[in-house]
C-alpha cells in the first residue's frame, strides 16, 4: 500500500468519525446549542457529506495508488477552496450555504475557526496527492 492510500484510509476514518461527532455521546464535543466544539453546528447534509467523502476514500485507497491520488487532490481541492470561501464568507460551497445564507455578518475568528478544519484536510489532501 502507497503512502497515497495510507493517507486515503486515514481520511476515510477521519471523515467517518466527523460524521458521527452528533450521534456519539462524547462530552464536549457537541454544545446543548448542537454546535460541534461551540464554534460550528454540522446537520444531516454535513453528515451525508462528510460520509459519502469517507466512502469516497475508502474506495479510493482499496482500488489502487492512482484513485489514491486521484481522490487527495480532488477532494483536496474541494475542501481547501470551500474553506477558502468560508474564511471569508462565514458559509462556504459544500453545504450550499453561500446560496442559502450569503454572506455572514460574524467575526473573522469565528469564520475562520468555522472553516479550519476544511483548511486543514483539504491543504493536507491536496499536498499529499501531488506529492510524488
Amino acid at each position: 500500500m502507497t503512502l497515497q492510500q495510507k493517507t486515503a484510509l486515514i481520511y476515510a476514518v477521519i471523515l467517518a468519525l466527523v460524521a458521527s461527532l452528533n450521534y456519539l455521546p462524547i462530552p464536549g464535543i457537541v454544545d446543548a446549542e448542537g454546535r460541534t466544539f461551540g464554534i460550528f453546528a454540522l446537520d444531516v447534509y454535513d453528515d451525508t457529506l462528510h460520509l459519502a467523502s469517507a466512502l469516497w476514500a475508502l474506495v479510493a485507497a482499496i482500488l489502487s495508488a492512482r484513485a489514491a491520488r486521484i481522490f487527495l487532490i480532488l477532494f483536496g481541492a474541494i475542501y481547501f477552496l470551500d474553506g477558502l470561501l468560508g474564511s471569508f464568507a462565514g458559509s462556504g460551497f459544500l453545504d450550499l450555504g453561500i446560496f442559502t445564507w450569503g454572506v455572514l455578518d460574524i467575526s473573522y475568528t469565528l469564520k475562520f475557526l468555522s472553516s479550519a478544519p476544511h483548511l486543514i484536510l483539504g491543504g493536507f489532501a491536496l499536498f499529499m496527492g501531488l506529492k510524488r
